[in-house]
């Protein structure tokens, strides 16, 4: 809990059920000790609840576990004809050895593939994906991706001189219907 809440239990929480159990102690009345355990429990249920509101609200800390997959276009974030272009066109597989292959397509059709390494910072919680590709490289991989997380899962934006941002989201890629 916060700062706030520490100085609600010490200050105000601890004396208070002091002098509950105290009185409760002396006088032996049940409704004492009946508000002592309703200032319990209803501390409880809110620590409880609160924890459980974090838990759901947080976003993804991401491992390099995480980023070993599939990866294809996101064609929610920009529907469209250019990203179902890049659909069929790039996607690209993180394996767990640390070596990413980014393949050029023509729909199923892989046409070529680039090469690479990634690693992952140190620096923060999340770890943040740096990728290393061998020559001669793909303008989609001019600069190390940024990873948006969400509650329970994540997507990669690389910033591509042409196309400016290119989305990309784990999958597996299917023709389109």
């Amino acid at each position: 809990m916060g700062f706030g809440f520490n100085l609600l239990a010490a200050f105000i929480l601890a004396p208070l059920l002091a002098v509950l159990l105290l009185a409760w102690a002396l006088t032996r009345k049940k409704i004492y000790g009946l508000i002592f355990g309703l200032i319990i429990g209803g501390v409880l249920g809110l620590v409880l609840l609160a924890s459980a509101m974090k838990w759901m609200t947080s976003k993804k800390e991401l491992e390099k576990d995480d980023y070993y997959g599939e990866y294809i276009i996101d064609r929610s974030c920009f529907p469209g004809k250019q990203a179902d272009w890049q659909y069929n066109n790039f996607r690209f597989e993180i394996k767990s050895n640390d070596s990413i292959y980014f393949y050029k397509t023509d729909k199923q059709k892989i046409l070529y593939t680039y090469r690479g390494k990634i690693a992952t910072t140190t620096q923060y919680r999340s770890k943040r994906l740096i990728v290393i590709m061998d020559e001669p490289t793909h303008h989609i991989f001019s600069e190390n991706p940024t990873a948006y997380r969400k509650r329970r899962s994540f997507y990669l934006v690389f910033h591509s001189p042409k196309f400016y941002n290119v989305f990309f989201t784990k999958g597996r890629w299917r023709a389109a219907k």
